[in-house]
C-alpha cells in the first residue's frame, strides 16, 4: 500500500505546526500499536512501548532529513523499542533469579514479582484480534495459529502480517529487521511454512470428535501454544490418514490478510489524560529536555484521544472514569435492572437477596389516623362477599434453571412430553458455517458479538464447545435477548455434562479442562451445561455468543422431538457416552425457561441478568 500522508504535513510538524503533529501522531499511532502489540502478544509492556515509540519519534521528528520515508523510519523505531523492551524484561528475570533464595520456593510460585512481564490476558492479541475485526473460519485459523510460532519470529509476524494486510511494504518490512530484502523474504517463507503447519494442527485440536490418536498425543499437554507442540502435533497430523485431511483447502495467508483492518486502539492509549489542549509547548524548555514537544509521554496518547476518537468522545470517556474500550469485548460487570442492581451474564451471582422492606406508613401530622376515620358519621359500607377463588395453572416463566446435581450415570430419562411442532425452526443472524473439523450444527457461533435470532414453533439443540484448550477461567455466559412467546429447556444430552471425567479419565480431567491446562468455571448460581442442551420455542428469540476470555463456541441446530428422544435415550458406551440424558419438560408452563432470558433487547447482552424474568409475554 502506497503512503498517501502528504510530506508537507510531516514538514509542517517538524516546524512545530501543533495541528500537524497532532495529525502526524493519530495518523500512525494505530500502525505503531499493531506492529507493537502483535510483536509483544499482549505483553504487560505493550501501552509502554507505543509510548516510548511515539516520544522517540517526536523528539527525533526534526531531524528525519527526508519527510518521504517517516513511515519506514517509524517502523522501524517500532520494532528497536520492541527489542530494547525484551531484553530490559530478560534482564529483569535473571536479576530475579539471582536474588531468589536458595530452596525458598515454595511450591505455589514466587509471588508477584513473578508476575512481572507476562501476558495480560485482556490485552491478548490474538483474541482481540478475532474479537474486535470479527475474524471467522479461516481467518480465525490463521490468526489462533500464530500463537504455535517460534518467539524468534515475532517481530518478523508483526511485519509480516502488515505487510499482508497492505499496511507496509517489503521494503519497509525488510528496514526495520535490519536485514536485505533477499534475506527478509527468505525468512518470510520460512516463517510461512510454519504457520500453514500450525493453522493444520489448529483445525486437527478444534475437530469435534477428535481423532483418538490426537487425544494420545495431547494427554501430557498443558492446553497452551507453543514450537515444541507445534512440532510434535505436526508430525502426528502429516502421519495420521483422518488428520492430514485438515491441511487440504487452506487458503494461502496473504489472501485471508488481504485488506484485514488495522486492530483498533484501546482505551489506555486513548482515553487518559484529556484536561485542556494536549499538545501544547512547555512555556520554558529544560536544557536536557532537547526537542521534545511534549512534556510528558501521556499526553502523546491523550492527544491521539481527541484525534481518533473525537473530543466530546474522550472527553465521555474520561469523565466516566470508564477503562473498557469501545471495541472491546463484554467484562465483567455488575447490571442494573429495573434500578436494582442485579447479577448479569458477566457477574457472579449474590449468595442472597434481601426482602425490600415496606415504606412506612405514619401518617403526616394533621392527617386523619384510620381509628379517627372510623369515627365519621358516614354510614359504614355493607360487608361485601368475598369472590370464590379458582385455583390458577402454572405461570409462565416461574420456573427458571439453577445449579442442579448430576443425575446417575446410568438412571435412564423419563418420557418427554411432546409440544406442537407446527412451524419449522430457521434461523438469521451473524453466525458461521459448518466447516470440517468444527463442533458440528447447522449454525455456528466462535467469538463475542456473533449471535443467532431463532423462529419459529418446535425443537433445536445448542451444542457446546468448552475450549479450554484455549483459553481458561471464569465463563462469561450466553444470553437469549428480544423473546417473543415462548422459550423452554426442555432436556439435556449429548451423553455427558460438561464437568464429567471421560471414561477411563482421573475424576479431575472432564471436558471443562484439567489440572494442567486449567479449567473454565461457572459464575455462581450458573446451571452446569451439558454437552448438548435442548430447547422449544414457539415465537422468536435471540441467542448471543458472549465469551469474555475463556474461550468457548456454540452451535445451533433445529431438531424434532424424535431426534431429542434419540439422543438423552442413547446408552453409555464407555466412550463418548458417559451417561444417559435428562428431561426437564414437564409438558405444561411450570416447564423451566434458561438462565439468562429477556424479553428486552438491552444494548450489552451481557446486561441480562441470571435470574430470567419473563412473564406471560406474547
Amino acid at each position: 500500500m502506497a503512503d498517501n500522508l502528504d510530506p508537507h504535513l510531516i514538514l509542517a510538524a517538524q516546524r512545530g505546526d501543533q495541528q500537524a503533529l497532532d495529525a502526524l501522531i493519530a495518523a500512525y499511532l494505530p500502525l505503531v500499536y499493531n506492529i507493537v502489540g502483535r510483536a509483544l502478544q499482549g505483553h504487560a509492556d505493550v501501552d509502554d512501548v507505543v509510548q516510548e515509540t511515539m516520544l522517540r519519534v517526536v523528539n527525533g521528528l526534526a531531524g528525519l532529513r527526508d519527510p518521504a520515508a517517516f513511515r519506514s523510519w517509524l517502523v522501524s523505531i517500532a520494532i528497536r523499542e520492541v527489542r530494547d523492551s525484551r531484553n530490559r524484561s530478560r534482564s529483569r528475570s535473571q536479576n530475579q533469579s539471582r536474588q531468589r533464595p536458595v530452596g525458598g520456593d515454595s511450591g505455589y510460585g514466587g509471588g508477584l514479582e513473578e508476575l512481572q512481564g507476562v501476558a495480560d490476558p485482556g490485552a491478548d492479541f490474538v483474541d482481540l484480534t478475532i474479537l474486535r475485526l470479527g475474524l471467522s473460519d479461516q481467518r480465525r485459523e490463521t490468526a489462533e495459529a500464530t500463537r504455535w510460532l517460534d518467539e524468534a519470529d515475532r517481530d518478523l509476524l508483526a511485519l509480516w502480517w502488515l505487510e499482508a494486510a497492505g499496511q507496509i511494504t517489503r521494503g519497509e518490512l525488510a528496514a526495520a529487521l535490519e536485514e536485505t530484502p533477499a534475506y527478509a523474504a527468505v525468512r518470510v517463507q520460512r516463517m510461512k511454512a510454519q504457520l500453514e503447519t500450525a493453522r493444520a494442527v489448529v483445525r486437527a485440536v478444534w475437530a469435534t470428535p477428535r481423532c483418538g490418536g490426537l487425544d494420545a498425543a495431547i494427554r501430557d499437554w498443558d492446553g497452551r501454544p507453543s514450537p515444541l507442540w507445534r512440532k510434535r502435533l505436526a508430525r502426528h497430523v502429516r502421519e495420521c490418514g483422518e488428520c492430514s485431511e485438515f491441511q487440504r483447502g487452506l487458503v494461502p495467508a496473504e489472501s485471508l490478510l488481504a485488506g484485514v483492518a488495522l486492530l483498533p486502539l484501546p482505551l489506555t492509549l486513548t482515553g487518559a489524560y484529556l484536561g485542556g489542549r494536549a499538545w501544547r509547548k512547555p512555556a520554558r524548555r529544560h536544557p536536557n529536555v532537547g526537542r521534545s514537544l511534549l512534556p510528558t509521554s501521556k499526553l502523546v496518547v491523550a492527544s491521539a484521544a481527541v484525534a481518533v476518537l473525537g473530543v466530546s468522545a474522550a472527553i465521555a470517556m474520561a469523565g466516566s472514569g470508564s477503562t473498557t474500550s469501545p471495541n472491546a469485548g463484554p467484562v465483567a460487570d455488575r447490571s442494573t435492572v429495573g434500578g436494582v442492581a442485579g447479577t448479569s451474564a458477566a457477574s457472579p451471582a449474590p449468595t442472597s437477596l434481601a426482602t425490600p422492606t415496606p415504606a412506612s406508613s405514619t401518617p403526616a401530622p394533621g392527617t386523619p389516623t384510620p381509628a379517627a376515620s372510623a369515627t365519621s358519621t358516614s354510614p359504614s359500607p355493607s360487608p361485601s362477599v368475598r369472590p370464590s377463588v379458582t385455583p390458577a395453572g402454572p405461570v409462565y416463566g416461574q420456573t427458571v434453571d439453577t445449579v442442579d446435581a448430576a443425575p446417575d450415570r446410568l438412571a435412564k430419562p423419563g418420557p418427554l412430553p411432546r409440544r406442537p411442532e407446527t412451524v419449522p425452526i430457521t434461523a438469521t443472524g451473524n453466525y458461521s458455517q459448518p466447516f470440517k473439523g468444527s463442533l458440528g450444527g447447522t449454525y455456528l457461533m466462535f467469538w463475542n458479538g456473533q449471535s443467532v435470532t431463532i423462529t419459529g414453533t418446535g425443537y433445536f439443540r445448542v451444542r457446546y464447545e468448552i475450549a479450554w484448550f484455549n483459553r481458561v477461567g471464569g465463563m462469561v455466559m450466553p444470553t437469549w435477548t428480544g423473546l417473543r412467546g415462548k422459550l423452554f429447556h426442555v432436556a439435556s444430552g449429548g451423553g455427558r455434562r460438561m464437568d464429567d471425567n471421560g471414561a477411563g479419565q482421573p475424576t479431575d480431567v472432564t471436558w471443562m479442562g484439567n489440572p494442567k491446562a486449567g479449567y473454565i468455571t461457572l459464575p455462581p448460581g450458573a446451571q452446569q451445561m451439558w454437552n448438548n442442551e435442548f430447547f422449544y420455542l414457539d415465537g422468536t428469540v435471540t441467542l448471543h455468543e458472549t465469551e469474555g476470555y475463556a474461550d468457548y463456541n456454540l452451535s445451533v441446530t433445529p431438531f424434532t422431538w424424535a431426534q431429542v428422544t434419540q439422543d438423552i435415550d442413547a446408552a453409555p458406551d464407555g466412550h463418548g457416552i458417559v451417561r444417559y440424558g435428562l428431561v426437564r419438560d414437564t409438558g405444561t408452563d411450570a416447564a423451566p425457561v434458561p438462565q439468562y432470558l429477556t424479553r428486552a433487547t438491552p444494548a450489552k447482552p451481557t446486561d441480562v441478568p441470571q435470574r430470567s424474568e419473563v412473564g406471560a409475554g406474547s
